[in-house]
C-alpha cells in the first residue's frame, strides 16, 4: 500500500498512540514535519509490510532513560528526590518527569549504521518504517523529526510505559499479528518478536539470543561491533593510572626504600586506580551530551555507544567496592583518605566542575590528595613543602587543561560551554593564571632547596638548583604548545607521551639521584 493511500484511509479508531507523518520526506530531509494520530490497515503483501524499529539499544547504541537521569543529576543533584517520587508512581511517570532534558540533541546520538542501512533499504523498497520505543514521546518525536524518514512512531506517555507485552499488543492492534517486521535488541523485545512476521535482532545478549532462537528459529541477527578489552580499558581510563604514581612521591622524598613500604604503596596505587575508574565512568555518564560535541571525547566508549550505558552503571559500584576492599587492607586511616577522595571527586562531577576557578582548585586538590594518601599508606609524614608544590604545579596543569578546552571551542566557533562556568573570551586570562601557578611552583621548589631540611636528606643539595630551570622550561613549553594547539586535552597524559617532557623528567630524576 502506498503512503498516499495510508493517509486517506479512515477506519474505526482502536488505538490512538500511533503518530503518523503527514508529509513523507526523503531520509534526512529537513522539513516541517507534521504528526497526526491515525489508524492504518494491516498490509497483506510482504513487500509493503511495515518495518518497526526499536530505539534504545537498536537504532541508537544508548539508553535515553539512563542518559536523561544522569543529565538531570548533573544539572540538579537534588532532583534525585523528585525522580524517586516519580518512580514511585511507575516508570512511565519517571520518563515523563525526565522528558525535557535541556541538553538533549538528537543529532549527536550514536545511531547504529547497520540499522540505518536496513531502514534505507526498506524505504527504497517502498515500505513504511515506524519507530516504536519505550522512551517518552517527546524524545521519540524529536528523534523522528531529526531523521526525517519514519512514517510514524509509537512511544511511552505519562501513564503508559510502552515496553514488552504492551508494545506487542499495541503493534498487533495497529498492524495485526504477523503484520509487521520488528528490529529489537533485548529481553523486553521477546514478546514483540513473538508477534512479528520477521524477527531482526542486534546487540542481543547471549541469553536473549538463545530464547529468540527457540521462539523464532529464522530470526536474523545484524552485525555490530563488540567491545574488546581495549574498549573497556579506555572506559576505565587505564592510561590515567599514571597519575596515581604520585602515591609513591612521599616515599621517595623521604628516601624510604623498604619492601614493606613499597608493598603498601602498591596496594594504595591499586585502590586509588579502581576508585578513579569508577569516578571516570560516573563523569562520562553525566557529561554524555557535552562529550559527544567534543572533538576527541566523542570517541570515548560510553558517548560513542561502544559500551552499553547499563554496563557502565553496573561497573561503578563494583569498582568502588573493590577499591574499598583493597584500601581496607592498607589501613583504616588510608581508607578514610580514599573515601575523602571519592567524596571530593563525586562533588566535582555533580557540582564543583560547574563553578569557575573552584573546579581547577578542586582538580589540584585531587592530585594533592594522592600525595597525602601515599604518605598515609606508607606511614610517612607528608612535607608541607611537597603539598604546597603539588597544589601549585597541578593548579597550573588544571588551568592548561581548561585552556585547551576553551581554545578548541573558540577555534571551532562553538558557543560558550554549558557544563563549565567559563566563556571562550576567558582564554587569555586562563593562560595567564596557568603560567602564574606554574612559576609559583618553581618558587616553592627554590625555597625548599634553601631550607635546612634539604641538607639532612641530600649530600649534594647544590645539584637540586638545576631542577628549577628544567621545571621552568617544561611549564613554558607546555603553555607554548597549548597556544599552538598541539597539546592534548589532558596535559598529564600529554607529558606521558611527549618525548620532550619525558627527557625533561628523566634529567630531573637524574639530578635528584645525583644529589642524594
Amino acid at each position: 500500500m502506498a503512503p498516499s493511500e495510508l493517509k486517506s484511509q479512515i477506519l474505526p479508531p482502536r488505538s490512538r498512540s500511533l503518530h503518523h507523518r503527514e508529509r513523507f520526506g526523503h531520509p534526512y530531509e529537513k522539513d516541517e514535519a507534521h504528526w497526526t494520530t491515525l489508524e492504518i490497515p494491516t498490509p497483506v503483501q510482504e513487500g509493503t509490510r511495515p518495518l518497526v524499529v526499536d530505539l534504545d539499544g537498536t537504532l541508537i547504541a544508548s539508553d535515553l532513560l539512563i542518559e536523561t537521569v544522569f543529565s538531570e543529576l548533573g544539572r540538579r543533584p537534588q532532583s534525585v528526590v523528585d525522580m524517586l517520587m516519580a518512580l514511585s508512581r511507575g516508570k512511565a511517570a519517571l520518563k515523563h518527569r525526565l522528558s525535557e532534558p535541556v541538553d538533549f540533541d538528537p543529532s549527536t546520538l550514536p545511531y547504529d549504521p547497520e540499522v540505518l542501512a536496513l531502514i534505507r533499504q526498506a524505504r527504497a523498497a517502498g515500505r513504511p518504517v515506524y519507530l516504536a520505543s519505550a522512551s517518552h514521546q517527546r524524545l521519540v518525536e524529536s528523534i523522528a523529526d531529526h531523521l526525517g524518514f519514519f512514517t510514524g512512531w509509537f512511544a511511552s506517555d505519562e501513564t503508559t510505559n510502552l515496553v514488552g507485552l504492551r508494545k506487542a499488543q499495541q503493534l498487533v492492534e495497529v498492524f495485526g499479528e504477523r503484520g509487521f517486521d520488528y528490529v529489537g535488541n533485548d529481553a523486553a523485545d521477546l514478546p514483540v518478536w513473538g508477534k512479528a512476521a520477521k524477527s531482526i535482532a542486534i546487540r542481543a545478549p547471549v541469553g536473549v539470543r538463545r530464547r529468540l532462537a527457540r521462539q523464532c528459529p529464522d530470526a536474523e541477527h545484524l552485525n555490530h561491533t563488540r567491545p574488546t578489552w581495549r574498549t573497556w580499558a579506555r572506559m576505565l581510563r587505564v592510561h590515567q593510572y599514571a597519575k596515581n604514581t604520585l602515591i609513591f612521591l612521599p616515599l621517595l622524598a623521604a628516601h624510604l626504600f623498604t619492601p614493606e613500604a613499597f608493598a603498601q604503596a602498591i596496594l594504595a596505587f591499586v585502590a586509588f586506580s579502581l576508585c578513579a575508574s569508577s569516578i571516570y565512568i560516573l563523569n562520562d555518564l553525566v557529561d554524555l551530551q557535552d562529550d559527544r560535541g567534543h572533538r576527541s571525547k566523542c570517541k570515548r566508549p560510553l558517548p560513542s555507544g561502544a559500551i552499553p550505558l547499563m554496563h557502565g552503571v553496573v561497573a561503578i559500584p563494583i569498582l568502588f567496592l573493590a577499591s574499598l576492599a583493597v584500601g581496607s587492607i592498607v589501613s583504616l586511616p588510608f581508607l578514610g583518605v580514599l573515601l575523602g577522595y571519592f567524596a571530593l571527586t563525586t562533588a566535582y562531577s555533580f557540582v564543583l566542575k560547574r563553578m569557575m576557578v573552584v573546579d581547577v582548585i578542586t582538580l589540584a586538590g585531587l592530585y594533592s590528595v594522592r600525595v597525602v594518601g601515599g604518605a598515609v599508606a606508607t606511614s610517612v609524614s607528608a612535607s608541607e613543602w611537597l603539598i604546597a608544590f603539588s597544589m601549585m604545579i597541578f593548579m597550573s596543569l588544571a588551568l592548561i587543561k581548561r585552556y585547551v578546552e576553551l581554545a578548541s571551542r573558540r577555534d571551532a566557533n562553538l558557543p560558550d560551554p554549558t557544563s563549565r562556568d567559563y566563556k571562550n573570551s576567558d582564554l587569555d586570562i586562563v593562560a595567564a593564571l596557568a603560567a602564574a601557578a606554574g612559576f609559583n611552583a618553581v618558587t616553592i621548589l627554590a625555597l625548599y632547596i634553601s631550607s635546612d631540611s634539604v641538607n639532612e636528606l641530600y649530600s649534594r643539595p647544590q645539584l637540586l638548583w638545576l631542577v628549577g630551570p628544567l621545571l621552568m622550561f617544561w611549564i613554558a613549553r607546555a603553555l607554548m604548545l597549548a597556544g599552538r594547539r598541539v597539546m592534548d586535552d589532558d596535559p598529564v597524559v600529554f607529558a606521558l607521551r611527549d618525548r620532550g617532557s619525558l627527557l625533561t623528567v628523566a634529567a630531573a630524576v637524574a639530578l635528584i639521584i645525583a644529589a642524594v
